[in-house]
Formats: C-alpha cells, structure tokens, sequence
C-alpha cells in the first residue's frame, strides 16, 4: 500500500512538472535561469510569471521593432523578467552609457520559449534578419541551438573577455570546440539551506551538514523527521532538480562522451536513483504537486531544509518571521563515487550575440565592459535583482562580502560565488530535460515495484528514441 501511495505521488508530481514547467527555460528573479516555463519557470520563485507574450513590453509578432536595431549606438535585447534579467540589462546600458554617451538598449520582454521558438523559425527560413542584437539563452537549453544553428550566433572568444575570471562549468554551456559564444550571466550554484533552529530542535548544527555525503543527510533527515514532524528535503518534482544535481556534482550525465544515452549500466546514475529512492521511501523528502505547495512547506515551516539552486534565495528572504533561522552551506554528495563533490548547478543563462546584430564591436564592447568585466556592475545589480555573479572576481567585493542579517550574519553571496567555482564540468546534451523526464520515470516504476534494471533500461530506451526524434 505505501508503494502504490508513493508511486501515485510521485505520478501526480510528475505530471505536473512535464505540463506546468515543460523545460528549465525562464530564469527566476533569485538568480536561475533554467526556467523557462520549466522547473526553473517554478523553481526560481514566481519572478518568472512574468514571462508568457502579452504581456506589457512583450513582443508577440517578432515584429521589425524586436530586430537588430539599425541606428547608432543602440542595441535591441531579448530578455524576459523585469526584476531580474531585463533589470540587470536596464542597469548595464545605464552603467555602459556613462561612459559612451548617447548609447542605448532597447528591451524587448521576450520569454524564454519565446527566444527558443523565433530563434528557430529564423533558422528554418533561412533569415536571421528578425532576430536582436543581443539575446538571453538558458544554459541547459542553449548547446541544442548552437549545435543546430551555429551561424545564428557570434564567436565571442577573442572579444577581450578573460575567461578564467568566470568558473570552468559556466563557461563550458555556451562553448563549442574550444569557442565561447556566451558571456556568462545568470549563476546557478547550488547549496543547501536550512533551518537551523529546527536542527538545533533535533540535536544538530549547520557543521553537522557540512560536505557530508547523501547517506548520512538521510541519517541525520530521518532523526530530524523523528524529533520534529519536519522534512529535510521538500521536492515540486519527481527528483528530477535532485537527480540531475547529483549526478552532476560527480562530473557525469546520463549521456556518454559521445552524446548518446547512458542511463542503464551507468553506476554513478544508479547510485543517484539509490538514493534518491530512499530518501522518498524513508520520508525523507516532502512530495508536493506544484510550486506553490513547494513554498508552502517553507512558509509553513513543515520544510527544516532545501537543496536547490541559489535562486531559492529569492523566495525565502521574503519570509520575514523566518529572518535569522536560515543559513546555507554545502550540498550532500554522492557516496563512494571517487569523482563526486559537494558541489553542483541549477540553472542559469547567458548572454548571446547574433549573427544579425547590426554593431558587433559596440556589442562585444558592451558586454566586455559590463557583464563580462565590472565588479561595480555586479555591486550594483546585487541589492537591485538579487542576482548572484558568474563572475568570480566579484566574490571579493565589499558588497558580496556583507554579512547577511536573514541568514544569521553569513556572507552567502560570496560563498555562493565561491561555490561555483568548485562545481565539476561534465557532458552536456541537447537532450537534457529528455534524459531528465526519462530517469524521473524510471523512478516512479521502481518505488511502483519494478526492479532498478529493468526501469533503467527502460528509460535508456526511451531517451536513445527521443534522441532519433
């Protein structure tokens, strides 16, 4: 009976997460960008409701006012969130123009499937000449068009950036062949946020979930359950952030080097569905249907924890009778994988310049001298967007460096920045939500009573037919 209770859970979730979210395409106002429309449409907080055309400052038709700009010092952008993306790029033109009189951005609010879908049709008519200068792609959703349509988009590697100010993972979602095509932006790094009067409750201290393995965060979520009716881990999805989080903090996917589809006999992935199937048998995650039960469960309290992208952020300093009890630290790591760390991403985006842009030095330079350079551009966006840099330099600030009074003092902005920096490369593929909806569906049938191998080798054919799709 428990099993058929979990598996119609995690059903419920799942179909939510694959008609609500549909891929991690819109960034959220805290700072993820693998939202749009999908987990991070939900996962970045409601910054992202904002998205859909229509709305003010949308452009529904892809009309010739969304389209390069053709007068002087003046550069159109996609870019969808008025408080967070197209905040950050208002402030960059103001910051740019200080120095460069008369320069100008012209914002186009664009969602993120919108970007995906204009971009497409543009490369299927063989004409770029609808696209802007400038536009925002999310990361996990990006190397798919670049692959497909390679001349929609500018080689920026000799723009003048330095690359090594901004972490190896970042820069490798918009890389192809050695070639930077995007100026990263949007930080996805992820920690572990906890209450810790609730922990205190239970016996327990933020040092005792310091880079500590899944195992004993199941150990100590077990206890903390037992001792205080509370969950250590609250979930919107099916595992779905979870799986693809851990198993990237161990520098691996579920595809090979090759691209293809690697869910069955890939031990690093099994020993992720291990886990994750304890924690939900052991109760140790809190299954909700949709984001606002997801907030729920911290607003209410019933939450004692969340792993998830930095973007929580956002979501939780807005809970004033929490201010104080929450801090962040590392995230749990796989255990008895040699590759693994306490470190991994969820989200993000990035800028990018198309082949259509009418100035590509003024461009470049724009972003050299803003996203891709500034640490008083990062001070500045910070108290403005809630947006953590990809830009590892920033991490030095005063700014990031402030203590931060809702997480009991902690300099998390900084921690955060260097977090990222820690995070290990591994495969990407254009089939990053396939591969994703695959393993969630494996695990359904596995809490259902189907063996691991036989679930696993489901989803492995599943995802190698996607992939011929």
């Amino acid at each position: 009976m428990k099993k058929k209770f979990l598996a119609m859970a995690l059903a419920g979730v799942m179909a939510f997460s694959f008609t609500a979210c549909g891929s991690d395409d819109s960034s959220g106002n805290s700072g993820s960008s693998d939202n749009t429309g999908d987990e991070e449409n939900l996962a970045e907080g409601s910054a992202d409701q904002g998205d859909a055309d229509g709305e003010d400052g949308s452009d529904e038709s892809g009309s010739d006012e969304g389209s390069a700009t053709g007068g002087d010092n003046k550069l159109t952008v996609w870019a969808w969130d008025q408080t967070f993306n197209i905040k950050a790029m208002k402030l960059a033109g103001e910051l740019y123009a200080k120095d460069h009189p008369g320069f100008e951005v012209n914002i186009v609010e664009t969602s993120s499937d919108d970007c995906q879908t204009k971009l497409t049709t543009c490369a299927n008519a063989g004409d770029y000449s609808t696209m802007p200068d400038i536009v925002l792609m999310q990361d996990n959703s990006y190397q798919k068009f670049l692959k497909s349509y390679p001349d929609a988009f500018t080689d920026l590697t000799d723009c003048g950036i330095k690359w090594e100010d901004f972490a190896p993972l970042k820069q490798s979602y918009s890389m192809v062949d050695d070639k930077h095509y995007g100026v990263p932006y949007d930080n996805g790094v992820c920690a572990a946020f906890y209450r810790t009067d609730i922990l205190k409750e239970a016996g327990y201290t933020i040092e005792d979930l310091t880079d500590i393995t899944w195992s004993k965060f199941i150990e100590i979520g077990e206890k903390v359950h037992e001792k205080t009716g509370k969950y250590l881990l609250t979930s919107e999805a099916t595992g779905g952030d979870t799986i693809m989080l851990m198993i990237q903090s161990c520098g691996a996917n579920f595809v090979d080097e090759d691209g293809k589809a690697y869910i069955a006999g890939n031990e690093i992935g099994a020993k992720c569905v291990d886990l994750y199937t304890e924690m939900v048998q052991k109760g140790v995650v809190k299954l909700v249907n949709n984001w606002d039960e997801y907030v729920k469960t911290v607003t209410d309290g019933e939450a004692a924890g969340i792993v998830n992208g930095n973007w929580m952020n956002g979501t939780l300093v807005g809970i004033e009778d929490q201010k104080g009890l929450w801090q962040i630290t590392t995230i749990p790591k796989v255990d008895d994988v040699e590759s693994a760390t306490n470190y991994a991403n969820n989200g993000g985006s990035s800028w990018y310049i198309t082949s259509n842009c009418h100035d590509m030095d003024l461009a470049k330079d724009f972003l050299l001298n803003t996203f891709g350079s500034s640490t008083a551009f990062y001070d500045t966006i910070l108290p403005e967007t809630s947006g953590i840099a990809c830009y590892l330099p920033a991490g030095e600030s005063k700014v990031y460096n402030e203590p931060v009074e809702f997480y009991g003092g902690q300099p998390i902005y900084s921690t955060l920045v260097e977090y990222s920096s820690h995070i290990p490369e591994f495969t990407k593929t254009p089939y990053h939500y396939e591969a994703r909806e695959a393993v969630n569906t494996a695990i359904i049938k596995i809490t259902e009573g189907t063996s691991k191998e036989d679930a696993l080798q489901e989803a492995q054919e599943t995802l190698e037919f996607k992939m011929t799709e």
